[in-house]
């Protein structure tokens, strides 16, 4: 066991871990029996102290142990007391009879918690042992006569025992990317998405399952209070979790941290805290933009509510809370003039896109931009496309579109690619033909979405395809060449980062609706543009 696991494990047990919170799964009793040095009585005393001073020693020894990017593999990032205490009060002040930490890592939330009230019984939750002994430790220590449980398990195949009264789940669900969910959670999550006659993306992740779980597992009557990070309000695959709160789950308020609010510090991703009352009739669910630490608490401040049809025919909610930017004068929104739309998702990039070509009919190979940064080299204007990589897209009707020989070199390349279990990837199964990327038609504008400075938009004249690293801009009607560059020009020239959304790892992004809400010139005043001195001839 490494020397620092082995002291944190070693000061849990020395604070109480082995003999409370319930019977020790084989896991944590591993870890215990690992322990090689017992810590000297100061060093016990010292934690013993900073835990009853409201301090969190031992997930601070955690974040020692393990490194940001191992912390990200199991979406272990933990909340900041500015956090947890507001939850932590409006939990409480739903009155419950049992209180249940989803994913409770070091035991913050219930920690918080039994300071706050002794009285109702507490369960707390989480899939990694150490995890489950830190908590262990610090409610020892918190509350030694509480009614207190801990369990080492996945809080998605949870079954816990029928209660009578009310119960509060609460916590920081872990944000885990759904590449990183085991197929078998993913089959759980779509039968029990069925149950509840709803539909669950394969993309997923698993902050989606912790609130599907928690609509399995509760009843009506029971509260609830998670903080996530905020991009189900607006992508695809957070619909679960968007019809869950309009739903089962009877979703109260949305309280939407703005970016340079860290609720999850070091990760720069902006975060959501929900509340909900299982089997409320939602009718508006109220929504708040916190802009600052100091405007958290409380949470059951008065909001915006926005209404039950609203949010149905609304698929991105964070538009509830952010501030439209005024349109000026002679100025309207890109989306009037273009529809902006993601490229193509291969599925399998190290097969799909290739730098020779492969052994394959010219026709089937087409020069794609699939790297960020060649928009970001080619300054304005995607000139040549001689260094792109070809995109193997193949239609979905073979036999119609190429002859015998061609169709015998394409049928050896897609041998290879089933070897490889290409056929049985997310994407591939969920094509009307798995071979067929379907690559969108060249876009005249192409543009950069993610990245930690302003979009780059660049005029298309080799008329390359993308992937789903770049936004194509498809203009809505006729637009000579010159308007076309112009628009261009303006968009590098006016869009900056705020006017995107700050994801994991301080990622400024732009999703297709959001670019096409920027504000941009007027048709006729875009035809004036001077491209030369880089203004409109108005200016």
């Amino acid at each position: 066991m490494p020397a620092l696991t082995d002291q944190l494990v070693g000061l849990s047990v020395a604070l109480g871990a082995s003999e409370f919170g319930g019977p020790l799964t084989k896991a944590e009793q591993h870890l215990i029996n690992g322990v090689s040095d017992k810590p000297t009585p100061f060093d016990v005393e010292r934690v013993r102290h900073a835990i009853m001073s409201g301090r969190d020693p031992l997930g601070d020894m955690f974040y020692d142990l393990r490194d940001a990017d191992r912390r990200r593999e199991a979406g272990a990032v933990y909340t900041p007391s500015v956090v947890v205490d507001p939850m932590v009060k409006w939990v409480v002040g739903q009155h419950p009879s049992r209180i249940v930490d989803a994913g409770c890592g070091s035991g913050r939330f219930s920690a918080a918690a039994l300071r706050e009230s002794k009285d109702a019984p507490l369960i707390a939750i989480d899939l990694d042992p150490l995890a489950t002994i830190m908590t262990r430790a610090v409610l020892a220590v918190v509350a030694p006569g509480s009614d207190v449980q801990v369990i080492q398990g996945d809080f998605t195949r949870m079954r816990l025992k029928a209660h009578p009264g009310k119960t509060a789940f609460i916590g920081n669900p872990p944000y885990l990317r759904h590449h990183q969910i085991p197929q078998s959670t993913k089959s759980w999550a779509r039968a029990a998405a069925a149950s509840l006659g709803l539909n669950i993306s394969g993309l997923a992740g698993l902050h989606s399952l912790f609130f599907l779980a928690t609509a399995v597992l509760s009843k009506d009557g029971d509260v609830g209070c998670y903080v996530t990070s905020s991009e189900w309000l607006d992508v695809n695959y957070g619909a679960v979790m968007r019809n869950l709160l309009i739903g089962e789950l009877g979703g109260e308020h949305i309280h939407v941290l703005a970016p340079e609010v860290e609720a999850f510090p070091g990760t720069q991703s902006t975060a959501t805290i929900s509340t909900f009352k299982v089997g409320r009739k939602v009718s508006a669910i109220g929504f708040r933009e916190v802009k600052t630490m100091d405007d958290i608490a409380p949470l059951a401040m008065p909001s915006n509510p926005v209404t039950l049809d609203r949010l149905r025919e609304t698929n991105r909610w964070s538009t509830f809370v952010r501030t439209r930017t005024l349109v000026p004068e002679g100025h309207i929104e890109l989306g009037e003039l273009v529809r902006v739309h993601r490229g193509a998702v291969t599925g399998a990039n190290s097969v799909w896109v290739t730098s020779d070509d492969a052994g394959l009919p010219a026709r089937a190979l087409q020069p794609s931009v699939t790297r960020a940064r060649e928009l970001f080299a080619a300054g304005g204007e995607l000139s040549d496309s001689t260094g792109l990589r070809r995109v193997i897209d193949l239609p979905a009707d073979l036999e119609s579109n190429f002859d015998a020989d061609e169709l015998r070199t394409i049928e050896t390349f897609l041998r290879k690619a089933r070897k490889l279990d290409v056929h049985k990837g997310y994407v591939a199964r969920n094509r009307k033909s798995w071979w067929s990327v379907g690559l969108r038609d060249p876009a005249p504008v192409l543009a950069t979405y993610m990245a930690r400075r302003p979009p780059a938009f660049v005029v298309n004249t080799v008329a390359a395809r993308h992937i789903n690293i770049a936004h194509g801009l498809y203009p809505r009607q006729a637009m000579s060449a010159r308007t076309i560059r112009a628009l261009a020009a303006v968009l590098s020239r006016s869009v900056t980062l705020r006017q995107g959304r700050v994801y994991s790892g301080g990622l400024t992004k732009f999703e297709p609706r959001e670019m096409e809400r920027l504000p941009v010139p007027d048709l006729a005043t875009l035809e004036h543009y001077d491209l030369d001195s880089a203004r409109l001839d108005s200016e």
